[in-house]
């Protein structure tokens, strides 16, 4: 018996065109260093070490199917008819997974109602103004990333699924992704997952770059803001779910995952929150990381457009910090220079992450000042924000 038919990964190294080979041995290694980021805390942990594992191991594990075949025993995100859907729940370990959870955007809803759960929308309420026009400014990305989209060959579909990860919201990169762009769904959700990980490594150098040291140690003067009571906090989420899903159904259900998250959490229903934030959230962000690690196999990410999805996505996540920092530096002048410029990367909806951002990076010039009640206000508004941007391209692209 030869050793590659007995050890089929190395027969399946050996067997593959060359650019499959090094691709392959390239994704083991990224995955390497996903774990050992993770790990350390560089990139987020939740996301990178079981998408690490699910990278090496998908591409390793390739065996022979036939003689003219190979593939893998873990998913196949490309079954489209009704027989090849069940002949793959049979076959592939995480199929039924991909096919009850992550291709029909049930994950992204457990995900959003997890992120509602930790969210606090009274810092919305008490700096509503200041927080939405930063959130809106931090949708740049958003819209200048899809006419450059289009420019470079994209259909409507795809150039609005990638612009949507200017948001920093991963959920919601997915919904758009499966509606408009079914065909390069594994392609913009691993680059948008990645690209939203690494804004952990990216944005403090961008405040860096663009809030000289002086501003970045700024005491925000404002008012504190009206005393917001849970009974406000809970009319003000029901209120909201309401009129968006009447403005973009096609986005309801994420609508009512995040909102309905956060009702509970204002409720005080103890078991409901332990529940979502102890099993929804980390159940279904450890199997998002695991998906997509699985979905990161060499054929399918050979993809021509993968290319050019990396270069969007870059562009659509820098130009939306630049976005925020501008409105953040728009409020700093328009109130009398007494606001933050900094706090503006946390109208990059990606909770709590860019929030904490812009409070270390204050903190570090200057431990006196905390912002990250404004932060937390502008990063929710991003939220709210990036959901109405999905739901807008959601019902208008396919009317073009």
């Amino acid at each position: 018996m030869e050793l590659s038919t007995l050890f089929q990964g190395f027969g399946t190294l050996a067997a593959s065109e060359p650019k499959i080979l090094i691709a392959r041995i390239v994704l083991m290694m990224v995955g390497f260093l996903f774990v050992y980021c993770g790990k350390k805390n560089i990139l987020e942990p939740l996301i990178m070490i079981p998408m690490g594992f699910g990278m090496t191991a998908v591409n390793a594990g390739v065996l022979f199917f036939s003689e003219t075949q190979m593939g893998t025993l873990f998913v196949d995100p490309l079954a489209s008819s009704t027989d090849e859907v069940m002949s793959m729940l049979q076959i592939d370990v995480f199929q039924p997974i991909y096919n009850l959870t992550f291709s029909n955007n049930l994950i992204a809803c457990l995900v959003f109602m997890g992120i509602g759960v930790l969210a606090d929308v009274g810092y919305v309420l008490r700096f509503p103004f200041t927080s939405m026009f930063i959130a809106l400014f931090a949708e740049l990305g958003t819209i200048i990333t899809f006419p450059i989209a289009i420019a470079m060959g994209l259909d409507n579909g795809s150039a609005a699924a990638i612009s949507v990860v200017g948001g920093a919201d991963g959920p919601m990169v997915l919904f758009t992704a499966l509606m408009l762009a079914p065909e390069a769904f594994v392609p913009i959700t691993v680059i948008a997952y990645l690209y939203l990980s690494l804004t952990y490594a990216g944005y403090p150098f961008l405040i860096r770059a663009l809030v000289p040291k002086e501003l970045r140690g700024i005491m925000v003067k404002t008012s504190k803001g009206p005393t917001i009571t849970s009974g406000q906090k809970i009319a003000f989420d029901v209120v909201a779910c309401t009129l968006l899903s009447l403005l973009f159904p096609v986005a309801a259900p994420l609508f009512l995952s995040f909102f309905l998250g956060n009702g509970i959490k204002e409720s005080g229903v103890t078991k409901y929150i332990e529940l979502i934030e102890n099993t929804f959230l980390y159940w279904a962000t450890f199997f998002l990381g695991l998906m997509l690690g699985v979905l990161c196999e060499a054929n399918t990410l050979m993809n021509p457009k993968v290319l050019i999805f990396l270069i969007l996505g870059c562009i659509a996540l820098a130009i939306s910090g630049v976005g925020g920092i501008l409105g953040g530096y728009l409020v700093y002048f328009i109130n009398d220079k007494k606001y933050n410029p900094a706090i503006g990367i946390a109208g990059v909806s990606c909770v709590p992450s860019t929030a904490k951002i812009a409070a270390h990076e204050v903190q570090a010039v200057n431990r006196k000042v905390n912002v990250i009640q404004y932060a937390m206000g502008a990063n929710i508004c991003g939220v709210i924000v990036s959901a109405i941007m999905t739901g807008a391209f959601v019902s208008v692209i396919p009317l073009l």
